[in-house]
């Protein structure tokens, strides 16, 4: 009788180490396993090593210590299959774009290096938009946009690369809460079909949505949403924080 199958992991750290120039180490000997379709939050406080996190998984930074593995193989290998919704949009506001070009940007490298964009990066981009609300939304310039407009295209540009994981910095600062929740109802929907990583800096919130919580302060211990405890909290943030219940 012959075993089923394991199935690689989405993501591996394995005691990686990471730090700026000769600074003080930011990540220190992550360990984390993230299985295919998993949907985990990433919390902690300010300089918790969050974002650095993000961009390790990406393969823009290379650990000093550890390994890094996406879909089974380097970051860098792996990145076209990943989307990525950064903390601040990497355009100005003024950069004179519509919202479906911003949307097919998350298609640059994909199809063709060279010759534009072809019928089928247009239907992707075309179902993004969809999928996050905002077709109507298409010829509008994009300095006219809300910022939870704005933050819904940032998530199109992202799915609109057809990921195998969705890594998201921060999606819903500086929104409203309808928007919070509107946004985290797509990402649920996404999951099943996606690995997600979000880093949020709202631990009650996240816990409605997500299947675990990587709790981040340059270590990292992870705990099942049901753990998540005012104990935990404060031994992350190192002060007194409130927690404010949600009902699933």
């Amino acid at each position: 009788m012959t075993s089923a199958p394991v199935s690689t992991p989405a993501i591996t750290l394995d005691n990686v180490w990471y730090r700026y120039d000769a600074g003080p180490p930011v990540l220190e000997g992550v360990t984390l396993k993230i299985p295919d379709k998993e949907f985990i939050g990433v919390v902690g406080p300010n300089a918790g090593g969050k974002s650095t996190l993000l961009k390790v998984i990406l393969g823009l930074y290379e650990p000093f210590g550890g390994r890094v593995r996406v879909l089974g193989e380097s970051p860098a290998r792996a990145r076209r299959r990943i989307g990525y919704v950064p903390q601040h949009p990497a355009f100005s506001r003024d950069f004179p774009i519509d919202v479906m070009h911003a949307v097919l940007m998350g298609r640059l490298g994909i199809s063709r290096p060279f010759g534009g964009y072809t019928e089928a990066d247009r239907a992707y981009a075309v179902h993004a938009m969809g999928e996050t609300e905002i077709t109507a939304l298409a010829d509008r310039h994009i300095n006219t946009l809300s910022a939870g407009q704005l933050q819904r295209l940032l998530v199109a540009r992202a799915l609109a690369c057809d990921p195998q994981i969705l890594l998201l910095d921060e999606p819903t600062s500086n929104i409203d809460q309808r928007v919070e929740t509107d946004i985290f109802d797509y990402l649920k929907e996404f999951s099943e079909r996606m690995t997600i990583v979000v880093v949020s800096h709202d631990i009650g919130f996240i816990s409605r949505y997500v299947d675990r919580v990587a709790c981040l302060n340059k270590t990292l211990i992870c705990h099942d949403t049901a753990d998540i405890d005012g104990r935990i909290v404060q031994e992350l943030y190192g002060a007194d924080v409130q927690m404010v219940a949600h009902q699933h």
